[in-house]
């Protein structure tokens, strides 16, 4: 593949890749405005169009109220007040189906042009099946909450939803770098690509506890800092779940959050070590990204957590607005360190 053709599919990748960012951004405001059972079935292709008339709109919101969290948190609801959560949810769908005519038209399009090699065959059929498993997920997200008893969805599923989205995001990305980054910029250093896969590996298990916390709302019973409601180990931990109960997830997410500060630290000294030893490669400047924002993470996070009191249910604040950057620099710091994997990585064989 030539050039300009390498460069054509990497910059529609990233286009993706911005979509991408997007999605989590609408994905996040409407989780914190409680939008997202305002919908309450999955129609493809006809759920494309929002109700267009009062009728339509008084039959959207009557399926709502026959679910637990209308008839337990917001029987006060107007039809005002459905529709300002409905058109969040109604946009987050919205955005993901725009998603996927984006990349299926760039796809044929590319293809029908012959800028695709017989090596990039594969990792397209791994990036739409993900497209499709995300799709999956999110919709399970939201049927598990669709019922008398729940209030919100299952926060297992909101993890799954969470983390199958940065899959998504974090291969489309690598697979720009392929097209994107020259071999000789690259550290090709298979210790510094362990030690970064570790981070990775670490960084996603703190995500999903990240995710567990918003499916929760655990930041509320616990707005403190530095300890737990005044305890350093909160009391009868082994006594409940690491999963389920909301101030074990808390304890969690913050020692991960620790952990993960002092590993990336210690990670930023040792590739500061191979990239003075490496002439040319982008690692002298790829290597201070994760460090800034993790440092700028953790500090928004304590932030976040202390305003928890404001948090208003259905309304958009102070505490919505450092939940929602919270999220999306965490994003960024994931998509930092994948960005460093892959300049500790080999050349790509050629073809791709």
């Amino acid at each position: 593949m030539d050039n300009h053709k390498r460069r054509a599919v990497a910059w529609w990748l990233i286009a993706g890749i911005i979509m991408i960012i997007i999605e989590f951004f609408m994905g996040g405001v409407t989780r914190l405005t409680g939008s997202g059972l305002s919908i309450t079935e999955w129609k493809p292709i006809m759920g494309t169009l929002p109700p267009l008339n009062e009728a339509e709109w008084n039959n959207a919101f009557d399926s709502y109220k026959n679910i637990a969290q209308y008839k337990y948190l917001n029987s006060h609801f107007t039809l005002p007040d459905f529709k300002f959560i409905f058109f969040w949810e109604w946009a987050h769908r919205l955005w993901a189906r725009m998603l996927g005519v984006v990349f299926a038209i760039g796809f044929v399009y590319f293809l029908s042009k012959k800028y695709f090699d017989k090596g990039m065959v594969r990792p397209f059929i791994v990036l739409f099946i993900l497209g499709g498993v995300q799709g999956y997920v999110g919709w399970r997200m939201v049927a598990s909450g669709l019922n008398d008893t729940d209030l919100y969805v299952k926060h297992t599923w909101l993890a799954a939803h969470f983390l199958s989205a940065l899959t998504l995001m974090c291969y489309t990305l690598w697979f720009a770098l392929i097209l994107l980054v020259p071999p000789g910029r690259k550290a090709a250093s298979p210790a510094l690509f362990r030690s970064t896969l570790g981070v990775i590996v670490l960084m996603y298990v703190q995500l999903a506890y990240g995710a567990f916390m918003a499916g929760l709302h655990a930041s509320k019973s616990a707005p403190t800092w530095p300890t737990i409601n005044g305890n350093w180990i909160p009391g009868g931990m082994m006594e409940h779940s690491f999963v389920h109960n909301p101030i074990n997830v808390h304890f969690m997410h913050r020692g991960l959050a620790y952990l993960l500060l002092a590993v990336i630290i210690w990670w930023f000294i040792y590739a500061s070590g191979r990239a003075r030893n490496i002439a040319g490669s982008l690692l002298g400047t790829t290597r201070w990204w994760p460090l800034a924002l993790v440092l700028l993470q953790v500090l928004l996070g304590i932030v976040t957590l202390l305003c928890a009191p404001l948090i208003t249910f259905a309304r958009f604040g102070l505490y919505e607005t450092l939940a929602e950057l919270h999220q999306l620099v965490a994003m960024f710091l994931l998509m930092s360190l994948v960005v460093n994997l892959y300049v500790a990585t080999r050349p790509a064989p050629a073809g791709l």
